[in-house]
C-alpha cells in the first residue's frame, strides 16, 4: 500500500485523495519542478492483474489524447510492474457524489445554485469527447469533479471506447457482460450493442436527474429488474420528487432518457442548445450566463 512521503515513478506522494476498490488516486509533487499533479496508482494486489492494469492503461492513453477544459488530462503513464500508474493534471475539487450523500446543507445549496453551470460544462466535455469519437460508457456523478467555484471536469476513462460503426465492427465486436454503472447505462450499452455519443446522453440524463432530484429515474431489488426498467419504464418528471424543478428542464432530461437512441437528441450540441433555454429550477433568479466550458 503506498504511503504519504513515498517515491513513485520520481513523485512524491503528498495525500491521498481518493481510494477505490483497485486503484487510489494521490497528489503528488514532481521535486524537480515543485508542480503539483495527480497519480492514479493501481493497488498492489492489482499491480499485475490483466484486466486492472488493462483498464488503467486504457483510462491513461485516451485521457492522454484528450485535451479540453473539462476534460482532465493525462501527462504521463508508467507501465512499472510494481507500481502501474499515470499522472494528469490537479484539479483540486471533490466529486459531484460527494456532495450529493453529503449531509451538510450547503453543499446541497451548492449543486443547486450551481446545477445548470456544472450541466453545461458536463454536456461540452461530453460533446468533445464524442466528436473526438470516444463514447465515455460511465458518466455518473462519481466521474465528474466540481471545485468550489462550479469548474467541472470529466474523470475515468478506464471503460471508455472509440466508436465503432460499419459492417465490420458489428462482425468483429466482442459480445460479453455489459460494462458499466447499472443504474447509468443505456438500453443499448446494456444489450452490448455497438455505442455512439447517444448512450452518453442518456446516462448524463440520469445523472441531472440525481442531482435535482437526490435519486435516481429508475430502482430495482436486482441487476434483472434493473434492466428490465432501463427498457421498458418510463422515468417519472424530476417535479414528482422535487416540486421546484421547472417542467421544462423535467421535459428536456426525459428526452434524454428515451427508451430508443434514436428519440433523443442526437448529439450533446443538441442537449446545450435545449439547456440554454430552459430554467432548472422555478425559484432560479433569470437565467445568467452559465459559465465555463464554451462550445466547441
Amino acid at each position: 500500500m503506498a504511503d504519504t512521503g513515498q517515491i513513485i515513478g520520481g513523485y512524491k506522494l503528498r495525500g491521498l485523495l481518493h481510494t477505490g476498490r483497485e486503484s487510489q488516486v494521490w497528489e503528488v509533487v514532481e521535486p524537480t519542478s515543485n508542480r503539483h499533479f495527480a497519480m492514479k496508482v493501481l493497488l498492489p494486489e492489482f499491480a499485475t492483474a490483466k484486466a486492472e492494469r488493462n483498464k488503467l492503461f486504457n483510462d491513461a492513453a485516451i485521457g492522454m489524447k484528450l485535451r479540453h477544459e473539462n476534460v482532465v488530462h493525462v501527462v504521463k503513464v508508467s507501465r512499472s510492474e510494481s507500481n502501474p500508474h499515470f499522472i494528469m493534471e490537479y484539479f483540486a475539487s471533490g466529486s459531484i457524489r460527494r456532495r450529493l450523500i453529503s449531509r451538510d446543507p450547503k453543499d446541497k445549496e451548492f449543486l443547486k445554485v450551481n446545477a445548470k453551470k456544472i450541466f453545461k460544462q458536463t454536456a461540452t466535455g461530453l460533446a468533445y469527447m464524442n466528436a473526438s469519437k470516444f463514447v465515455h460508457r460511465d458518466v455518473k456523478p462519481d466521474n465528474i469533479m466540481c471545485n468550489a467555484l462550479g469548474q467541472t471536469k470529466i474523470i475515468d476513462f478506464a471503460i471508455s471506447a472509440p466508436m465503432a460503426k460499419g459492417f465490420f465492427a458489428k462482425m468483429f465486436r466482442k459480445r460479453g457482460a455489459p460494462e458499466g454503472t447499472v443504474s447509468y447505462m443505456s438500453p443499448e450499452q446494456i444489450r452490448c450493442e455497438l455505442l455512439d455519443g447517444r448512450s452518453d446522453i442518456y446516462s448524463l440524463g440520469i445523472t441531472w436527474y440525481e442531482v435535482v432530484t437526490g435519486r435516481v429515474p429508475f430502482k430495482g431489488a436486482s441487476i434483472g429488474e434493473l434492466y428490465r426498467k432501463h427498457f421498458s419504464e418510463l422515468a417519472a418528471l424530476p417535479s414528482q420528487y422535487n416540486p421546484d424543478v421547472t417542467e421544462e428542464f423535467g421535459k428536456l432530461v426525459l428526452k434524454m432518457l428515451s427508451k430508443k437512441r434514436e428519440d433523443r437528441h442526437k448529439t450533446l450540441h443538441e442537449v446545450l442548445m435545449d439547456l440554454r433555454k430552459v430554467k432548472v429550477f422555478k425559484s432560479d433568479k433569470e437565467d445568467e450566463d452559465m459559465g465555463g466550458g464554451g462550445m466547441m
